[in-house]
């Protein structure tokens, strides 16, 4: 199954409803690593957005899922790039 790295942009502005949301964000992660789906997260240290890496069955599959991430749904996701990701070593090689 294809390997995935997200890209969220975050701004300054969703700062303050990031931090409402995100036990909710974090809590949707959680259940996705249970299932395999997500093998990797977390923020730049910078604030300025986050790294995701999914497995997912294709790139229209991994789309509809980031929308139902708590916070794409509150607004709080500026940008979102999506590309397919060939690892040829270390942790999430094949």
């Amino acid at each position: 199954m294809p390997i995935f790295a997200v890209h969220y942009t975050y701004s300054e502005a969703t700062l303050a409803n990031r931090d409402i949301h995100r036990g909710d964000h974090r809590g949707w992660l959680f259940g996705l690593v249970d299932a395999g789906t997500l093998l990797s997260s977390g923020p730049y240290p910078d604030g300025s957005g986050a790294l995701l890496i999914f497995r997912a069955e294709d790139e229209a599959a991994l789309k509809d899922l980031l929308t139902q991430d708590p916070f794409a749904r509150a607004g709080l996701v500026d940008a979102v790039r999506t590309v397919e990701w060939l690892p040829v070593m270390g942790a999430f090689a094949s």
